[in-house]
């Protein structure tokens, strides 16, 4: 059975980020290379709430970005996720912006998805951030994804 990642708004937008800075290629051609040769590995999943955000905000690739995650199941949005994303604001795991990164976060717990892949490293990919989350999770009642960027799920093909 293979695990299941979710794939959270980043994700997306970096396989088609058009950005030259350094460190947005890299996170760029890491996104592409992971996509490539290990996504197939996984039960990859998604949201509409993914969907919505990749519409909110108009980029050059934003018809490429849509277009790319078409084809990942939808996770349902059901009624306890509002109860959980309201915990994780509440008892400040998550910051409301607006409820964008709690929302995804819930939707991973909630649907038991083992990792949660993303490249948003301030409030989500954030070791410093994890002891808090595993806690609220436990609280709640909620599996713990692994939030994890595509660097972290690349399979180490080196000889050693």
């Amino acid at each position: 059975m293979k695990k299941r990642v979710y794939i959270e708004t980043s994700i997306p937008s970096f396989y088609f980020e058009t950005r030259t800075e350094p460190e947005m290629v890299a996170c760029r051609n890491w996104t592409v290379d992971w996509w490539a040769k290990e996504s197939h590995k996984y039960e990859l999943v998604t949201s509409l709430a993914v969907v919505e955000e990749l519409k909110k905000d108009p980029h050059p690739n934003q018809k490429k970005a849509l277009d790319f995650i078409l084809d990942i199941s939808l996770v349902p949005l059901v009624q306890e996720i509002d109860l959980i994303v309201d915990e994780y604001i509440e008892h400040f795991v998550m910051p409301k912006n607006p409820k964008g990164d709690a929302l995804h976060l819930a939707l991973a717990s909630w649907h038991h998805c083992h990792f949660l892949l993303t490249w948003n490293c301030k409030n989500l990919a954030n070791a410093n951030k994890f002891e808090h989350i595993r806690h609220m999770n436990a609280i709640l009642g909620l599996y713990v994804p692994i939030l994890a960027t595509p660097t972290e799920l690349m399979e180490n093909t080196e000889e050693k």
